[in-house]
């Protein structure tokens, strides 16, 4: 019965320390998930199986209260914080050469915008969306639509003939 114990101690600690990896350390489905899953499931189950119902029950429990509590725990100390990024950005994108386009400028199309491509409008190069969703292939006259934050939006430049 001791050794029995034991097994499920170990089992059930194995299982919450794998699950708090892979909840704190590596995020999404990894080994250390799988195995903490394991290691959990298997520690139930062998309570259930040698020790009967209620060392089931209470090995059930008792690792629902470690994980949460220990989940919870982790949260509020301060330990996680040696490893959390802390850094804040602070630059920013230049987009000053916007301030060369307006609406109506034509251009070409230096990449297939499909949707969305490279467009080189007044000698500036920058990123365009196509206004209605169309694809404009490569070396297509454009015009500038809209000019936004950090893009153009261009629709091909209906040609008109004399």
């Amino acid at each position: 019965m001791p050794l029995d114990l034991i097994i499920v101690i170990v089992l059930l600690a194995l299982g919450v320390v794998f699950m708090l990896i892979e909840i704190f350390l590596l995020p999404g489905i990894s080994i250390a998930g799988i195995a903490g899953a394991i290691f959990l499931i298997g520690g139930i189950t062998y309570a259930y199986l040698f020790m009967g119902t209620t060392a089931g029950n209470i090995s059930l429990a008792s690792s629902a209260i470690a994980l949460g509590g220990s989940f919870f725990w982790l949260l509020r100390s301060k330990s996680l914080q040696k490893i959390s990024l802390n850094t804040n950005i602070e630059s920013t994108v230049d987009n000053s050469s916007l301030q060369k386009i307006a609406v109506g400028d034509t251009g070409t199309a230096i990449s297939r915008l499909n949707p969305i491509g490279k467009v080189m409008v007044n000698d500036v190069v920058i990123e365009g969306k196509s206004v209605n969703g169309e694809f404009i292939d490569e070396d297509s006259e454009i015009e500038v639509v809209k000019v936004e934050t950090y893009n153009v939006l261009v629709k091909r430049k209906q040609i008109t003939e004399n």
